[in-house]
């Protein structure tokens, strides 16, 4: 009986062993350069198990972090960093997830030649990803979504370039990037402004310039272009009301879009949750569209 139990638990741990090495074969890092930029910047790519067995071509969902996050940061959150491993095996969906810099709101900045993310997510990450893997090379495989930052990174790439993305989403998006119009004391609304002064290059951010960018503004655009669109936001986040203004001038506009508001605040606990809802969306477009079973 001893042997026989003993026998077992080889068998389970063989089995564990086998299962993280594939899950490690299956994130890779990669160092793609920027020439709108002249610089080199991370994106990490996972891949379903069966990419490696076969043929085919996998759709692909670009995944942005937030403000202070990196390419790592949705594979090693502290909640459950398998997470979007696990999402990329039950669904055979290829996950990227750029390097956005700390504070870039993934716009193309009129005055810093060293944030260009608009360009480097949208057409030279989008390049590396269709020249070294077997993507679904067009707008129908393609999805973008992300957090906070990242939440108006999605929206405002997926309105700007509409033939790149065929399905965008934001979760605890930051939709409004003049930071004086969100929930949270003075001192952190002057540091952030601070901060994204830094990064544009201007030394007093022009509220023209945010007003124009800010993506809660492009509903209009979002009409013109037809893309699906999901929305979510905690009822205890700082952001909510940025996002129910977001939500309000969608409406206002006639623009079909999915909008949930949920329990939970600005945090890894939430995100973790919605990506679930993020991504069953998206699988949904992508069976739509014809390039995933």
């Amino acid at each position: 009986m001893k042997a026989l139990l003993f026998l077992l638990l080889v068998v389970m741990l063989s089995s564990c062993s086998e299962r993280a090495a594939n899950e490690a074969a299956a994130k890779e890092f990669h160092e793609v350069y920027s020439e709108s930029m002249d610089r080199t910047l991370g994106v990490t790519v996972v891949l379903p198990g069966s990419y490696q067995a076969g043929q085919a071509d996998y759709p692909v969902i670009y995944l942005l972090h937030g403000a202070t996050g990196n390419n790592r940061s949705w594979t090693e959150d502290p909640v459950r960093d398998s997470l979007i491993h696990d999402l990329s095996d039950q669904y055979g969906i290829i996950f990227v997830m750029p390097d956005g810099d700390p504070f870039s709101f993934y716009i193309d900045s009129p005055w810093n030649p060293e944030s260009q993310f608009e360009t480097f997510v949208s057409y030279e990450v989008v390049s590396f990803i269709d020249d070294n893997f077997r993507t679904v090379a067009g707008r129908d495989g393609r999805a973008i979504t992300g957090l906070s930052m990242g939440g108006h990174g999605a929206l405002y790439l997926s309105a700007r370039n509409p033939g790149l993305y065929s399905v965008a989403g934001s979760m605890s998006g930051a939709v409004d990037i003049d930071a004086g119009r969100w929930n949270m004391p003075e001192e952190n609304i002057r540091g952030f402004m601070e901060r994204i002064s830094e990064v544009l290059g201007s030394e007093h951010t022009d509220p023209d310039f945010l007003s124009e960018h800010s993506v809660s503004n492009m509903t209009g655009l979002m009409k013109e272009n037809g893309i699906p669109l999901i929305i979510d936001c905690g009822i205890d986040d700082f952001l909510l009301e940025a996002n129910r203004m977001m939500n309000s001038n969608l409406s206002d506009d006639g623009v079909p879009h999915d909008y949930i508001e949920r329990p939970g605040r600005h945090d890894w606990p939430y995100w973790t949750n919605a990506i679930l809802y993020q991504v069953l969306f998206i699988s949904e477009v992508f069976r739509q569209n014809g390039v995933l079973n």
